[in-house]
């Protein structure tokens, strides 16, 4: 008769499951460690590093900004490129494998409509229909796009059924290099690190179209470019962070990351000002104190809108262009975050114009 075989005993299987376990180990530390890491003696050279640097597991370049029509009608705006590397990126010979994503994201503040038109894109590298190319900042999905010339004005373009820009930005001041000297901190462990460079006051000027009717904008923006491939503590919801054209001529730059028990597990801020010198503010000397929160009717997120914002002795307050500036990118990114124009204030007088983003208020943010 046919010999009866059991089943393993939860012994033999757990056995099993270590022997396969230390077979799968060198896949497992190649998987964990395929992403280049950030070093903090890493010297940024450009033009190279105005481009993409594909080794990198996340990278983006950010743009946000105020714009004024000829009736003086005040307009915000940002357009934002993502590339993201696929898990085992270079392993996958063909063409077809994703090997780099491509996401882009576009925004108009309106205070006329009273809430964020925005649209979205997706799509992996290839065929030229979708890149991220090393050696200079070129990046398109489609038929938009964000490019640096190589006398070093950007354009870029966006073509939705919401909305169109066609917008050209040209550096009026000196790349500033966030951190030390690029190597931006974004958590307690010092792998919880960017490549962070920005580029303030941009003039812009161009083009922007509604309901077919185009409008001929002028203005100032501020030009954020990082990449890393390990950002927030495990502990982190999201973060708040700020960036202003102050009108004396200085930059400021602030962020702060929030834990998920409501503590601060990160802070930093630096402010130029107009000859160049910068001065830079270590996590306790950033505070971000909610003035007024406003609930979203979207998602119910509730974010704190209204924020003083401290760095060292100086208080400076925000307030939106108006509230409704919520951008839902779960089609895409995964995220829904509030991104707004705000005016910056300090002891009641007006310093100037800056973006606000507020991420993870509707759960946390996973990068």
């Amino acid at each position: 008769m046919p010999k009866k075989y059991s089943k393993p005993s939860n012994l033999v299987a757990s056995l099993l499951m270590m022997i396969l376990l230390v077979m799968l180990q060198p896949q497992l530390q190649a998987e964990e460690h395929q992403y280049a890491p950030v070093v903090p003696d890493y010297t940024l050279v450009f033009p190279q590093d105005y481009g993409a640097h594909p080794d990198f597991r996340i990278e983006w370049w950010y743009v946000t900004g105020w714009l004024e029509t000829s009736e003086n009608k005040a307009l915000g705006f940002q357009v934002t490129f993502f590339r993201t590397a696929a898990p085992q990126h270079s392993s996958n010979p063909s063409r077809f494998a994703p090997q780099q994503i491509i996401i882009a994201h576009a925004a108009l503040s309106d205070p006329a409509l009273g809430r964020l038109i925005y649209d979205e894109k997706t799509a992996r590298a290839g065929f030229d229909l979708a890149y991220a190319r090393e050696g200079g900042t070129d990046v398109k999905i489609d038929d938009w796009y964000f490019k640096r010339n190589s006398d070093g004005q950007y354009v870029t373009e966006v073509k939705s059924d919401k909305f169109s820009f066609e917008l050209s930005l040209t550096p009026t001041q000196s790349i500033m290099l966030q951190g030390e000297r690029g190597f931006s901190r974004k958590g307690p462990n010092i792998e919880q690190a960017s490549y962070y460079y920005s580029e303030p006051h941009l003039d812009v000027f161009g083009t922007i179209t509604q309901q077919d009717s185009p409008i001929s904008v002028r203005g100032r923006a501020w030009l954020d470019h990082e990449w890393s491939s390990e950002i927030l503590d495990p502990r982190a919801d999201g973060w708040d962070w700020m960036s202003a054209n102050l009108d004396d001529g200085s930059a400021l730059m602030v962020f702060r990351i929030r834990g998920k028990d409501g503590s601060k597990l990160w802070a930093y801020a630096t402010r130029r000002d107009a000859a160049g010198r910068v001065k830079q503010f270590a996590p306790d000397q950033v505070e971000f104190v909610p003035e007024r929160v406003w609930k979203s009717p979207h998602t119910e997120a509730h974010y704190p809108v209204e924020m003083r914002i401290r760095t060292g002795e100086t208080e400076w307050r925000l307030v939106p262009l108006f509230d409704d500036q919520e951008l839902d990118s779960r089609g895409s990114a995964g995220a829904v975050y509030w991104e707004g124009a705000v005016t910056v204030f300090q002891d009641g007088n007006n310093m100037g114009k800056g973006y606000l983003e507020l991420t993870g208020y509707l759960q946390s943010l996973d990068l």
